[in-house]
């Protein structure tokens, strides 16, 4: 077996004449085990990424950790099926967290404009997007993956391919994601996720003449994250941060210092606007700039891929099939698609209650998904699915709905609820979009089966479905916590919930609105990433401090390296000691939540040092130095 890809992985050739990594197209990569594995995997990816999501706002990747671990399973319990058996678990830990990374954008705004949802209502409207994603890029998968082979790069795509054949030599990452998951669970069961024995944010508030608020919290999920995205994302999300919590929302607090002692909030008649504190004038004020910014930032990202769709739309009708016999037929690919459609029209009426309500919104959710799946799957060949804009097309999808359903009088909250639910099968369908053509060209280049991918990768993300709409719903109680309380930041699904009821009711506060989209109108004739400095500027700046602080370690890892292998070599054990990070913390996090609402274990109250500022720094030291030092000490294998 080759220790690494041909050159021709990377194009220099028709699609058609590329010589897979496994040549012999009869092998298959399927079997008990690895379909175990895989769903294994894909339940874990699904939560992880639900819990993590939901937290920061940020999700990541699972197609390179989904391998690393994959290789490690698949070496213990299905060795036979080598490198094939690899593709299909990180195909199906991908279908997993790319499912995730949808729902979470959309599912819990639900529950945020004040209703609720069934375990089966989020199950159908899932199932119906996932089936559709995949059927629709089916549709274009010769386009995409073969015809366009060294056109369309698919970064990711090869990044998972040059780990599935590195795993074949062995190698260390599973050992550093050990690592990263031991000190992410050992923090987490210590703190408020689990235990709540020490304290883990440190929190400076001036609420006088300069009303400001820095926080930091320490959590090893968040510092994992930020050694992932790296020094630029975190830095211009820290940037957002900065701006609301020592720009914004002072200059609010000195001109509410100056109200009239009668006035109240605009949104709670019992706070008076002198009275606020720095708390207070985020959650009433600044998250509403916030939310206009993201709003901006996703109507410009969704205008700007205008040409993307006209495009694949124009390639797509003229493409041919290719010369040869690439791949074998699959019947199954459009069975997916009809499926999905069936599913969304017979769920429409019990989502709607409406007979005019289900056909109109089902035919406009259908003509947005199929637009905007075909754009994913095109830009995961360009920039693959961790920079995909998701936000950005779930929002326009979005806003286009709800004034459909405000031009035909919808505007009850059941309606509202039956919006949301209609947008749900949208996003899911994006993102299953997106991880499924990244999957299936990682199955192209290593010599995997098209079959066999589709139908794991759809196994893996119904289960993704069922976990992440379980996960929400048992969340439901800690989902709608506002203010200092809250436990998840949700920056989309509170921009999804507050667009649609906002509109609906005519009860938005449009002077803020208008405020975030002057600012992200000036961050895009500067050339700055709007979408991602508004997330800062959304989330509580105790979320962006400790992504940087992940960040700052990279940066210091990659200073201190002694040559571009030695930096290659640190930052690859890094990557997968901050998966290790992420994935604990999301696991042991969520389970921590779970056994506290089922009254399995009680929270503590810590008190004295243990309570304190000087406690939550100590424990973030300790974390910084157990990160920093095994990755800095570690080499590159030989």
């Amino acid at each position: 077996m080759k220790d690494k890809l041909s050159k021709e992985a990377y194009g220099g050739i028709q699609g058609k004449d590329y010589v897979p990594y496994v040549k012999d197209k009869s092998k298959s990569g399927i079997n008990i085990a690895v379909l175990i594995i895989g769903s294994i995997l894909a339940a874990l990816f699904a939560a992880s990424t639900a819990y993590s999501g939901m937290k920061s706002g940020l999700t990541v990747a699972a197609g390179i950790p989904g391998a690393i671990i994959g290789a490690m399973f698949i070496k213990i319990f299905a060795n036979t099926k080598g490198i094939l058996g690899k593709n299909i678990v990180q195909g199906m830990s991908s279908g997993g967290e790319s499912i995730a990374s949808g729902m979470i954008y959309v599912l819990p705004a639900i529950i945020l404009i004040g209703s609720n949802f069934t375990f089966m209502e989020g199950l159908v409207v899932g199932i119906a997007g996932t089936l559709f994603g995949i059927g629709t890029v089916s549709l274009v998968y010769n386009y995409l993956i073969v015809d366009e082979h060294g056109k369309l790069m698919y970064p990711e795509s090869m990044a998972i391919s040059e780990t599935l054949v590195a795993s074949e030599a062995g190698g260390d990452s599973v050992k550093y994601m050990g690592i990263g998951m031991g000190i992410s669970g050992i923090i987490n069961v210590l703190t408020g996720s689990f235990f709540n024995a020490i304290n883990s944010t440190v929190t400076y508030l001036g609420n006088k003449f300069y009303k400001w608020k820095f926080s930091l919290e320490v959590n090893p999920l968040l510092l994992g994250i930020g050694f992932i995205v790296g020094i630029e994302v975190s830095l211009q999300m820290f940037a957002g941060s900065i701006l609301a919590n020592f720009g914004i929302a002072p200059l609010i607090g000195y001109f509410t210092d100056l109200a009239d002692h009668n006035v109240a909030t605009w949104n709670d008649a019992a706070t008076m606007l002198h009275q606020m504190d720095a708390n207070a004038i985020a959650s009433s004020y600044v998250k509403y700039i916030g939310a206009g910014m993201m709003l901006c930032g996703g109507i410009i990202g969704a205008v700007k891929l205008i040409p993307t769709i006209v495009v694949s739309i124009k390639e797509t009708l003229k493409a041919k099939p290719s010369n040869g016999e690439v791949t074998e037929k699959d019947p199954g690919e459009m069975i997916s698609l009809f499926v999905g459609i069936a599913v969304l029209a017979v769920a429409a009426y019990f989502i709607s209650g409406s007979i005019l309500m289900a056909v109109l919104a089902a035919i406009v959710s259908l003509i947005l998904a199929l637009l905007f799946v075909i754009v994913s799957a095109r830009l995961t060949g360009t920039i693959g699915t961790s920079n995909l804009p998701v936000s950005g097309m779930t929002i326009a999808s979005l806003v286009i709905l709800t004034l459909v359903f405000l031009i035909m009088g919808w505007t009850k909250q059941t309606d509202n609820k039956s919006l949301l639910l209609f947008a749900s099968f949208m996003v899911v369908a994006i993102s299953a979009a997106g991880g499924y053509s990244q999957s299936q060209k990682v199955a192209f280049v290593i010599g995997g089966s098209r079959k066999e991918m589709r139908r794991s990768f759809a196994i893996s993300s119904i289960i993704g479905v069922v976990v992440v709409t379980g996960t929400i719903l048992i969340l439901s109680s800690q989902l709608s916590q506002t203010g200092a309380d809250a436990q998840f930041a949700l920056p989309q699904a509170n921009l999804m919930s507050t667009l649609t009821s906002g509109i609906m009711s005519g009860n938005l506060p449009w002077p803020m609105i208008i405020t975030g989209v002057v600012v992200a109108l000036f961050l895009y004739m500067l050339n700055l990433p709007i979408m991602t400095i508004a997330i800062g500027f959304y989330l509580p700046i105790s979320t962006s401090s400790i992504i940087l602080v992940g960040a700052l370690i990279r940066l210091f890892i990659e200073k201190m390296s002694k040559n571009k292998e030695d930096v290659e070599a640190k930052v690859s054990n890094g990557i997968s000691l901050s998966s290790g990070l992420v994935a604990g913390g999301s696991i042991i996090g969520l389970l921590g939540i779970i056994l506290q609402v089922t009254g399995v274990i009680t929270p503590m109250t810590p008190s004295g040092f243990f309570a304190s500022n000087g406690m939550a720094l100590l424990l973030l030291v300790v974390l910084v130095i157990a990160v920093t030092v095994p990755i800095a000490s570690s080499k590159k294998k030989a």
